[in-house]
C-alpha cells in the first residue's frame, strides 16, 4: 500500500507549531499540510499557562529579553512578527487581549482555552489536518523528500517544521524527542539542556521551607565563588515548602544554574529589604533603644520571615537592640541584605516554563528557519537554544519563529517541482 503524500508536515501541535501551520496555510492556501502531535491533545502547555490564562505576550519585547543564542540572531527572528504584529494576528483569529500592569498581555475572557480553541479552529480553516496522538519516532530523507514515521504508520512530505518543544512540562509532548529527531538529521545541540523559569530547592534543613506561604519583593544576584556579581534581578519572591519560587526566582534560576555549571561555588544572594540601605539599617539599629528587634523588622517584613531572619543571623527576636555587639549587627544586616542562599538543585523539567539550550540558531538560516544542515527541514519554538524571562516571552518567540517557518516552507513549496 503506497504511503500518503502531504506538502507539509508540521511536528508539534504547540504554540510555535500551529502557528507555523497557520501561516503556512494562510502564504499558500491548497497546500497539504499535517500537524502531527504526540500528546493526546495539542495545545497543553498553553491550558497551563500563566495560571491557566495564558500570557500571550508582553507588551514590549526586546533581544535582551532572552538568553541562549546571540541577541542580534534572536532580534533577526523578533522583527518578523513585532508584537503588535502578534495582537493583531489574534484580533483577527477572535483572541482580544489586554494589558495588565506588569506588562504582560492576556486575553479578556482571562481562559487559556480562548487562545488554544482559536489556534486550533484558525489553523483548520488555513487548511491544516491536526492528528494526536501520533507521536514521530522518525523522520528520515526520502524519494519525496522526507519520510516522517512513528508506531501510527508513515507519511511522505516535501517539507517538514520540527516544533516538537525543549523538555520542560514532558507530559505535554515536550520531553527531549525533538532533539533526537534534529539529531538524527545531523544538527547538534549545546553541550548542556537545562530546565529555565524553573523553582529552585534549599539544603535539606534550611530555614526556608518553615515560612512557605510568605511572598515579598527581594533582589537577587549571582555571584561568581570570588565573590564577582554576575546578574541582578528584582521582583517578587515566594517561600515554599522546598525553597524558592517566584517571578524573580523563576527569572534568576536559569542564570544560576548556567553559572554553577561554570563555576560550582557560584553563589544565590538574597536581599530581603531590596531597597536598604546597609547604613540606614545600621543607623535604624543604634537608635533602636529598648525596642525588640521582632518588633522593629515586623514593620518592615511579615512576621514569620522577620523572626526567621533574625533566627538565621543568630539573634533572639525577643532580644533589644541595646545588647547588640558589633558582629551581631554585621550578621543582621549581611541577613537582611545580603543572605546567600544554599540551592541544592531546581524542581527540575517537570516544573520548568522552558528549556535553557538546544539547537543553536547558527544551524538555521534566520530568513527562513530553514535547517542548514538538512535543505527541506524548518525548526522554530522551543527546540531552538532561546529562552525568555517570565512574562509571556517564550510564547512571543514561538509566534515569531513559527510565523517565519511556516511563510517560508509555505513559499518555498510554491516555487520547487
Amino acid at each position: 500500500m503506497p504511503r500518503p503524500t502531504i506538502d507539509l508536515a508540521v511536528i508539534g501541535g504547540g504554540a510555535a507549531g500551529l502557528m507555523a501551520a497557520i501561516q503556512a496555510g494562510r502564504r499558500s492556501p491548497g497546500t497539504r499540510i499535517l500537524v502531527l502531535d504526540g500528546a493526546r491533545s495539542p495545545g497543553a502547555k498553553i491550558l497551563v499557562a500563566g495560571g491557566g490564562r495564558c500570557n500571550v505576550t508582553h507588551f514590549e519585547v526586546e533581544a535582551a529579553d532572552f538568553a541562549g543564542s546571540s541577541r542580534n540572531s534572536i532580534a533577526k527572528v523578533l522583527r518578523e512578527l513585532p508584537v503588535a504584529a502578534t495582537i493583531e494576528f489574534f484580533r483577527g483569529i477572535g483572541v482580544v487581549l489586554k494589558r495588565e500592569p506588569t506588562g504582560k498581555l492576556f486575553p479578556v475572557t482571562d481562559q487559556a482555552r480562548t487562545v488554544l480553541e482559536a489556534l486550533l479552529r484558525a489553523a483548520r480553516e488555513a487548511g491544516a489536518q491536526l492528528l494526536y496522538p501520533r507521536r514521530v519516532t522518525t523522520i528520515a530523507p526520502g524519494a519525496e523528500g522526507f519520510v516522517v514515521a512513528g508506531d501510527w504508520g508513515e507519511v511522505a512530505a516535501r517539507r517538514v517544521i520540527l516544533a516538537a518543544g525543549g523538555q520542560a512540562l514532558p507530559k505535554s509532548g515536550s520531553d527531549g524527542s525533538g532533539f533526537a529527531l534534529a539529531r538524527a538529521l545531523g544538527h547538534t545541540t549545546t553541550a548542556t539542556i537545562f530546565p529555565s523559569l524553573v523553582p529552585l530547592v534549599v539544603a535539606a534543613g534550611h530555614w526556608l521551607p518553615g515560612v512557605q506561604g510568605i511572598a515579598v519583593p527581594a533582589r537577587l544576584e549571582i555571584r561568581a565563588g570570588s565573590g564577582k556579581r554576575l546578574a541582578t534581578f528584582r521582583g517578587d519572591l515566594l517561600c515554599t515548602h522546598f525553597g524558592l519560587s517566584g517571578p524573580v526566582v523563576l527569572d534568576a534560576s536559569r542564570h544560576f544554574l548556567a553559572a554553577r555549571q561554570a563555576d560550582p561555588q557560584a553563589r544565590f544572594v538574597v536581599a530581603f529589604l531590596p531597597d536598604a540601605d546597609p547604613g540606614n539599617l545600621a543607623a535604624e539599629l543604634a537608635n533602636l533603644g529598648r525596642r525588640s528587634l521582632g518588633r522593629w523588622l515586623a514593620e518592615k517584613l511579615p512576621d514569620r520571615l522577620a523572626d526567621a531572619l533574625l533566627v538565621s543571623a543568630g539573634l533572639d527576636p525577643a532580644a533589644n537592640a541595646l545588647r547588640l555587639k558589633k558582629e551581631e549587627r554585621q550578621a543582621l544586616l549581611r541577613a537582611l541584605t545580603e543572605q546567600e542562599i544554599p540551592i541544592a538543585g531546581d524542581r527540575g523539567f517537570v516544573h520548568a516554563e522552558a528549556t535553557a539550550g538546544g539547537i543553536p540558531l547558527d544551524q538555521v538560516r534566520l530568513e527562513s528557519m530553514e535547517s542548514r544542515l538538512c535543505p527541506g527541514l524548518h525548526l522554530c519554538g522551543e527546540i531552538l537554544d532561546v529562552d525568555g524571562r517570565i512574562g509571556g516571552f517564550n510564547f512571543q518567540w514561538a509566534w515569531a519563529s513559527g510565523t517565519v517557518a511556516g511563510r517560508e516552507a509555505a513559499a518555498a513549496l510554491r516555487t520547487s517541482p
